[in-house]
Order: structure tokens, then C-alpha cells, then sequence
């Protein structure tokens, strides 16, 4: 399944870029003269809504804030109602993260970190210093899902994290699985507010595409055999110039404008693609919501085994807690296990 940006509706009157700002939203793009697509996400409340229901450390809270801007920007291109779930299962101090998006807006997240190797780490590097997500995240796998429901088979994409940042990923899961030259940039800042009020958080991110009307344009990168004799040499695949004019300008794009709450994301791309005749179109909403509920942990438990079930009860029910939300779902025992099974006759004598 190819995940790219689908094409905008076409031909709004041209204007000039909206000055103001909003946040919770993903706008769509075009760069007619670069056969570029893509999308910016600016997230606000709608972070600090996703983090509210654990008290994560603030290096935890930067990464899951990239992690649920990538995932958002992804998620926001299904065509159709369905989920796209981003998902790290690492060896580092944040060993697993979580981030599910339910087209078209709603959005959930979750990090699990080892609070020691954390104080560890940020000792190591000295307290205040930034923490690079691959230092944060260090070995292990990627996997991004996209689920469409029951009728539909489940597409599943998995890279390799090697240290990298979760922009190296997204790019290796690109390179890889869908072979469309795609750049990314995510951003993430913490806003200190005066008194005692507490800080909020705001990320911000940018993916363009190439896809040009002429498929035989795209030339992605070859990527390392990994079994070529040393010294041998491989071949180059030279990019289409009007893709490297896209990224070169995707580069001089800095974290703070990503996250400028006084930028607005229009202002952001006519800066970045006006002398090719940037287009923007309607955009969409991004709503923290979590999608639990009685019914949903009910239908989760029914697969549990009879004794996995048993397992659960204490004091004679079954109290299931959502990691995402902290919501909490009490049953009685028998609404779950089921009847006590009637214990076999004795044989007779």
C-alpha cells in the first residue's frame, strides 16, 4: 500500500497567506513548480491535552511530542476512516512509545520510560542539556500500522532504530517500504509561562513529497546492498532537480518556526516556497481523544484465556486501567470470568 499525500481539491483563487496563527490543525500543500506535496502540523493544546494523564519528565515529554506530530502528519493522509498507530519498542530509557490517530482528528498517546537509566542519562549529559530522541529511544524497531478495519487486512511498515532520531526513521521507512523521496522535519518546545502558572508544550512538523505527474522522475536513492565486497563501488542514483531544490529549501527551515505560536503554518510555507508558488488548502482539525471505553475493554478481554481472565480478579472483580487515558473500568468477577464451572462428579466407588 503506497502512502503518499493525496492530491488537494484543485484551483483555489490565488491569495495571499493568512497572517493568523492556529494551532490543533494540519494544513495540505502543494509547490506546483517543484511537483512537491505535503503537509504542517502545529499541535498546542492538544499536546498538553495527550500528556496530561501521566506525569512524563520533560526529555520524555520532547520525544512523545515528536512522536505524535509524525504520527499525525501520516495519519492525517488516510484517504478513508481508519487508524494509523506509530509504535517503538527499544532498548533505551524510553523503551516503548504509543501514538494512535483515528481519522480524521482524533489522536492518543503513550510513553513508557525506566525513571533511573533516565536520571542515568541526564546526569551523563548534564542536567539542563538537550537529550537526543536516539538517545532516549537506542535500539530497536519502528513499526508504523495502518488498520482500516475488519474488512480490510491490516498494512504494516517496520524499520530498524539504530540510535537515530525519529526523522531518520520516518525517512528510512520512506527509502524502504514505500520508495517515495520524502522529507521530514519535527520540532518540539516547552513554553514557560510567568508565576506559578505551569508549562505548556507545542511541536510542529513539515513533510513534503515528490511526486511528480511523470512517475519515471522519481529516482529514490539506492540503498546499501549491505553485502557488496569492500572497495566495490556502488552505484549513484542522481536526484531530479527540482527534488533537490525541495529539500535544500526544507533545510534552511529552523525548530523555532516550526513551533512559533505567533507564526501561522501559511506564513511558514510562503516563506519556505513563494518563488514557486506555494498552494494551501483547507485545514484539518487534531482533537486528544481517547477511543476506550466499557465496550472496547470488554471485547479485549473476551479474548483472554479463562484462566488469563481468573488472573485478573481481586476481591472479586476486575479493574482494567487505559494506559493512554488513566480511565479505570471496574467489572465483577462474573461479568468477566463467567459462571464457576461445576466441579466434576466423584467417580463412584
Amino acid at each position: 500500500m503506497t502512502h503518499s499525500i493525496p492530491t488537494p481539491d484543485p484551483d483555489l483563487t490565488s491569495r495571499g497567506p493568512l497572517a493568523e496563527p492556529v494551532d490543533d490543525q494540519v494544513t495540505p500543500f502543494h509547490v506546483d513548480g517543484l511537483d512537491v506535496r505535503g503537509r504542517v502540523v502545529r499541535l498546542g493544546t492538544a499536546l498538553d491535552a495527550v500528556m496530561a494523564h501521566h506525569v512524563y519528565p520533560p526529555a520524555v515529554k520532547r520525544l512523545l511530542g515528536e512522536a505524535v506530530a509524525l504520527t499525525v502528519l501520516l495519519g492525517s493522509t488516510l484517504k478513508i476512516s481508519g487508524r494509523f498507530i506509530l509504535q517503538t519498542r527499544t532498548d533505551g530509557p524510553v523503551d516503548l512509545l504509543v501514538v494512535d490517530f483515528t481519522a480524521p482528528q482524533d489522536v492518543r498517546a503513550y510513553a513508557r520510560f525506566d525513571a533511573g537509566r533516565l536520571e542515568a542519562l541526564l546526569a551523563e549529559l548534564g542536567h539542563g542539556q538537550p537529550v537526543d530522541s536516539g538517545r532516549l529511544l537506542g535500539s530497536g524497531h519502528l513499526a508504523m500500522t495502518i488498520d482500516q478495519g475488519l474488512s480490510v487486512n491490516r498494512y504494516q511498515g517496520i524499520v530498524a532504530l539504530e540510535g537515530g532520531t525519529l526523522e531518520d526513521a520516518a525517512h528510512r521507512y520512506f527509502a524502504q517500504s514505500e520508495q517515495i523521496p520524502t522529507r521530514v522535519r519535527l520540532a518540539v518546545a516547552e513554553e514557560v509561562h510567568p508565576g506559578d502558572a505551569a508549562s505548556s508544550w507545542r511541536a510542529g512538523g513539515l513533510m513534503v513529497q515528490f511526486l511528480p505527474t511523470e512517475g519515471g522522475r522519481i529516482r529514490p536513492v539506492d540503498l546499501h546492498p549491505g553485502d557488496a565486497p569492500e572497495g566495490s563501488e556502488l552505484p549513484v542514483s542522481e536526484e531530479d532537480d527540482s527534488w533537490m531544490e525541495a529539500q535544500s529549501l526544507v533545510g534552511t527551515l529552523e525548530d523555532v518556526e516550526l513551533v512559533d505560536g505567533e507564526l501561522s503554518a501559511e506564513r511558514l510555507l510562503y516563506r519556505l516556497f513563494h518563488e514557486r508558488g506555494v498552494r494551501v488548502f483547507e485545514p484539518e482539525n487534531v482533537v486528544a481523544k481517547c477511543s476506550c471505553s466499557r465496550e472496547r475493554v470488554t471485547g479485549v478481554l473476551a479474548n483472554f484465556s479463562r484462566e488469563e481472565r481468573e488472573s485478573l480478579v481481586e476481591d472479586g472483580k476486575i479493574v482494567v486501567t487505559c494506559e493512554f487515558c488513566g480511565r479505570s473500568y471496574g467489572f465483577k468477577a462474573e461479568e468477566i470470568v463467567g459462571p464457576e464451572e461445576p466441579e466434576a462428579a466423584a467417580d463412584e466407588a
